[in-house]
């Protein structure tokens, strides 16, 4: 395999384990937490700002790694 499709590969698998923790660790007890359906829309609803978390923090860290990588190595 190429680099290129290692990093594809990495990427790809990092983002589908993600998700899969996402839904079993956020998405799935906030779903059973509630019996009614406009408790549980709201559950998930208020989850997407948790998701929205997530990637702020992830993205953040990704742009401090960036950016002082010169540091680092």
């Amino acid at each position: 395999m190429t680099p290129t499709a290692i990093t594809y590969f990495v990427a790809a698998f990092a983002g589908v384990f993600s998700l899969t923790a996402f839904v079993g660790w956020v998405l799935m007890p906030a779903w059973s937490a509630y019996t009614r359906g406009w408790e549980r829309a709201a559950a998930l609803f208020l989850s997407l700002y948790v998701l929205a978390t997530f990637l702020a923090v992830g993205f953040a860290m990704g742009v401090a790694v960036i950016y002082f990588w010169d540091r680092i190595t």
